[in-house]
């Protein structure tokens, strides 16, 4: 299932010059980060170690500009920014779910460094409430150095969980984890603690829950907490 696209075109590796522009956009960033931003992301983590280390800090100011709604001067980088594609190549990013798992498929055939700024000028292209959810994501990937793969998509969501329905609604899944009615009011935090001690007591091991499965349910439990107690 795809749950997230940005084809980013540019130029080819023989062409003098070098442009970026960016095609087919799938992006939800509803709730934030939405799976949008997390592809956003991770393109930017996986590509920015290419990229060479004297242009970097200028990624960091691009990425500031881009928040906080600023004109971005072309070129930039060494490349210009421009709404035409003809002539250009194109790398194709999706990020994909099968079953309650996800996983990126980096489809890069021009360089790093393009691939960076395509994901940077994509976010530019939405809404000024959207581009400043972001913002916090896209440091972290500027900064991320480990794999890409779950850890690094839970420090993006800030989630200890990155099950596909816990990543799509997080309210809507900490609501059935918590035992709420899932189109139910919002829980207050003393229903929310009486349900967690509840279900913790169900789950653990002392009380004759299933020791394999206790460690990720009482993970969850404290994650479906954490969001039903978490400011709207």
């Amino acid at each position: 299932m795809l749950l997230a696209e940005l084809e980013i075109h540019h130029s080819r590796p023989v062409q003098p010059t070098r442009r970026v522009a960016l095609g087919h956009m799938v992006l939800p960033v509803d709730p934030a980060p939405g799976f949008g931003g997390l592809l956003i992301g991770a393109i930017i983590a996986q590509h920015l170690d290419g990229v060479d280390d004297d242009l970097v800090p200028d990624i960091h100011h691009l990425i500031k500009q881009v928040g906080s709604g600023e004109r971005i001067v072309q070129p930039r980088l060494r490349h210009r920014f421009q709404i035409d594609r003809h002539g250009l190549s194109h790398s194709t990013h999706q990020l994909v779910g099968e079953g309650d798992d996800i996983s990126f498929d980096f489809a890069t055939t021009g360089s790093d460094l393009a691939q960076v700024l395509g994901a940077i000028y994509a976010v530019e292209r939405l809404a000024m409430e959207h581009r400043r959810q972001l913002m916090p994501l896209l440091e972290k990937a500027a900064r991320w150095r480990g794999p890409i793969g779950p850890t690094m998509i839970a420090h993006f969501a800030g989630s200890q969980t990155t099950t596909l329905e816990a990543l799509a609604d997080p309210r809507g899944w900490a609501m059935q984890i918590m035992g709420f009615e899932v189109t139910g009011k919002r829980p207050s935090k003393r229903e929310v603690t009486k349900a967690f001690r509840e279900r913790m007591r169900g789950v653990h091991p002392d009380h004759g829950g299933a020791e394999i499965d206790a460690a990720k349910a009482m993970s969850d439990l404290s994650e479906a907490r954490r969001i039903l107690n978490a400011k709207s």
